[in-house]
């Protein structure tokens, strides 16, 4: 049966994502409609060969929509969610506005997709960093159970938006040219630098809000309050994907070849682990790929007991960590 849908923050990075992912899946779109900002209103997009005219969001522009799915922040989200509920859509956000709300599914669906049936109107799409760590790590951890983590990621200009993709491109170009460039979009330069993630640091524990999301997040996912975790988010100079460096610890011993087996019929992971070449998952191999790389797969040698093992992951920010979760999300529905 055909849907009316809504894309809310059409004309941003994941927007545009969603629009591809809608087409490369066939999902069963019956009407489209493109609601962004009132500059971008009049603009087209193309879906499926037509173009389709960019509207202004306003309070009516979900009368008729099924779904709605939301990648315009978190303040439009607060805003407009609760309005596209009223009039009958049910609210895929990508925002990080009602992931830890009671009552709202927060949904990964190689993980836990039998939670969608459990939404009020609004289902929460993960912070991509959380998406990229715990879709490998789950079924190790329904084979036994994790106890601690330790994660690092290295975080590509796609998920501050198309904005600071641009701002890396440009401020690169001019740094080779030898010209100077003033950052605008992110709070360094950003050329051939990193840096601690640009969200908010908080004053007493000294953990940014992106570090603070991937360590709540993970504990509702996976139902488990008692998993210990530590993360450190870094913003690199890479475009687009993510990477992150994760040890986990699990209650009983785990060899890195178990770890392997595990993963290597796992939904949405692909194993990429050649030592002989020294071929490991990369950004570059990523992007534009639904499935997140895994490889790197040791024994953690700071931990005697045996029961730790470390990964290194690799996966789409815009696909996986965004639109295409949040697409799948929809086809649940």
């Amino acid at each position: 049966m055909s849907k009316t849908v809504a894309i809310v923050g059409a004309t941003g990075a994941v927007g545009v994502e969603f629009i591809d992912c809608l087409e490369k899946r066939n999902f069963p779109v019956g009407k489209l409609k493109l609601l962004a900002s009132k500059r971008s209103a009049g603009k087209t997009q193309k879906f499926k060969g037509q173009d389709i005219v960019i509207e202004e969001l306003t309070a009516n522009s979900f009368d008729g929509v099924d779904i709605a799915l939301f990648s315009a922040g978190g303040s439009i989200s607060k805003e407009y969610g609760p309005i596209a509920v009223k009039a009958g859509a049910v609210v895929v956000d990508n925002s990080s506005a009602f992931r830890m709300t009671d009552g709202v599914p927060l949904v990964i669906p190689e993980i836990n997709a039998n939670r969608v049936k459990d939404h009020k109107g609004i289902i929460a799409n993960p912070n991509c960093s959380t998406i990229m760590a715990l879709v490998p790590l789950w079924p190790i951890h329904k084979k036994n159970r994790i106890k601690r983590l330790i994660i690092s990621t290295y975080q590509a200009a796609s998920g501050a938006g198309a904005a600071a993709m641009e701002e890396l491109r440009e401020s690169t170009r001019a740094h080779l040219e030898g010209k100077n460039y003033q950052n605008t979009v992110l709070p360094h330069p950003y050329a051939f630098n990193l840096f601690s993630h640009n969200d908010k640091i908080d004053m007493e524990s000294g953990y940014n809000g992106e570090e603070v999301k991937v360590m709540k997040e993970t504990k509702k996912i996976f139902e488990d309050d008692k998993i210990n975790i530590g993360v450190t988010c870094v913003r690199v100079p890479v475009l687009r994907a993510h990477c992150e460096s994760i040890m986990l610890e699990c209650e009983k011993p785990i060899s890195e070849d178990e770890v392997r087996a595990i993963l290597s019929d796992a939904p949405g992971v692909k194993l990429v682990d050649n030592r002989e070449k020294n071929y490991f998952p990369m950004p570059i191999d990523a992007s534009g790929q639904g499935d997140v790389l895994v490889g790197r797969i040791r024994k953690d040698f700071s931990d005697p007991s045996g029961h730790s093992v470390s990964i290194f992951v690799s996966g789409d920010q815009l696909l996986k960590g965004a639109a295409l979760n949040a697409v799948q999300i929809a086809e649940l529905l």
